[in-house]
């Protein structure tokens, strides 16, 4: 199996858990890399924000000793604000930074961060430079292919990321401008691997055994990043390292596992967040952990509904049980 080396560090694995905001929080992020995952990146986290040290950005970046390395991934359009947060950051633990220049989301482009920066190479350019010289630890970037159809530059930035001193790229097969809309283009990353020396990591659309085959073929790339896939599949990324390794696909876990996992990533939201906060975030991780199973509508109409989690933990039990016993039928 392929590895990825980020500066010092290696990755024994080159399949990675895209950051994702409201998603990818340190519960999630446990699960996937005890599951099996080569790298998790933290929600992005807004540098200014963070500087301000506020609490929901100090849990945003938290991490634990088992996620090892754990990316913290910054946006911003400040160089000096920048490289103040890679510094914090790095001060709490985090083996590397990333920069994103993908996000596509209004209230980041707005004010000129995320993906609004490939419009403004220069500018780019500067937030790497002072990023890289302001930490001791690897340094990488997220980007997409560029801000529209016209200006598909994503391949100039990995030249001026490399200059800078940046680890790794990954980049997401759309525009800015395609948001999440169409299918991801991963032939068009391969001109970006082309330009650099650096590892490559593609990304967008990759939810699957034989997408993530067809991913590194088309890309030429050294690794790809699962995001939106991997919602209620804590296990999927561990399941494509091992067909990436060996070529067997892997079943699903069990319904009594994914029970299992359910409970316990439900039980962490809570600890994490506090009981109040943590039952309204956890109804869309549980959501996703019942799709595909009967009456996963209902059930996830009634987890929404209340904010017991005594109830909700019920709910979660009996629909597995439900979905077992239509199995054994």
């Amino acid at each position: 199996m392929r590895s990825i080396k980020i500066g010092a560090i290696s990755l024994n694995s080159p399949v990675i858990l895209a950051p994702m905001s409201g998603v990818t929080d340190l519960p999630f992020r446990r699960l996937v890399k005890r599951e099996g995952a080569g790298l998790v990146v933290s929600e992005m986290i807004a540098s200014q924000t963070m500087i301000r040290a506020t609490r929901e950005s100090l849990k945003l970046s938290q991490s634990c000793a088992e996620e090892f390395p754990m990316a913290v991934q910054l946006a911003g359009c400040d160089p000096e604000i920048m490289a103040e947060a890679a510094r914090l950051n790095v001060d709490r633990g985090a083996a590397i930074i990333d920069i994103n220049f993908g996000c596509p989301v209004k209230k980041i482009v707005n004010k000129q961060a995320g993906s609004a920066l490939m419009r403004d190479e220069a500018l780019a350019g500067r937030i790497l430079e002072a990023v890289v010289a302001a930490v001791p630890v690897p340094v990488t970037l997220k980007m997409r292919l560029g801000w529209d159809e016209t200006s598909l530059n994503a391949h100039n930035l990995a030249r001026i990321a490399e200059k800078a001193g940046i680890q790794m790229i990954t980049v997401h097969g759309r525009t800015r401008c395609q948001f999440y809309g169409g299918v991801a283009d991963w032939k068009a990353v391969r001109r970006v691997k082309d330009a650099t020396a650096l590892p490559v990591v593609v990304n967008g659309d990759i939810d699957s055994f034989d997408k993530a085959t067809s991913a590194l073929t088309q890309s030429g790339a050294d690794g790809v990043m699962i995001g939106r896939g991997a919602y209620g599949k804590p296990w999927l990324l561990s399941r494509v390292m091992h067909f990436l390794e060996t070529g067997e696909r892997l079943p699903d876990p069990t319904l009594a596992r994914r029970r299992a996992l359910a409970l316990e990533h439900y039980n962490a939201l809570l600890g994490h967040y506090g009981t109040e906060h943590g039952v309204r975030v956890a109804r869309k991780h549980m959501s996703w952990a019942l799709f595909g199973l009967a009456h996963a509508a209902e059930t996830r109409n009634r987890i929404n509904q209340t904010a017991d989690p005594a109830v909700v933990q019920d709910l979660i039990r009996r629909a597995f049980g439900q979905a077992e016993e239509a199995l054994a039928a």
